[in-house]
């Protein structure tokens, strides 16, 4: 029963990640069309602030489930980008 909580854990993990990196790259994307005078600064900040919650709350889950599974070690790799959303997240408007 543990192995297929374990298994269940690390799959959403999986996930979860290739959706925060496909938010990275939305992300530079979108900054590089900022610096290529695409779009005003306005609009880039309306479309990446949309998006900081979501990555919020996802990066939040992945760490809170690698504590509550006992994977330390994880979750301590987790600990500093977790609170730099956090922190992130709270200067949002």
């Amino acid at each position: 029963r543990r192995r297929r909580m374990e298994a269940v854990v690390f799959v959403f993990s999986l996930l979860d990640c290739c959706a925060l990196i496909f938010l990275s790259v939305y992300f530079i994307i979108t900054l590089s069309d900022l610096e290529c005078d695409y779009i005003n600064a306005r609009s880039c900040c309306s479309k990446l602030n949309k998006w900081v919650i979501p990555e919020l709350i996802g990066h939040t889950i992945v760490t809170v489930l690698m504590l509550i599974s006992l994977h330390w070690f994880i979750f301590l790799l987790n600990l500093p980008v977790a609170t730099w959303n956090i922190y992130r997240g709270s200067r949002c408007p």
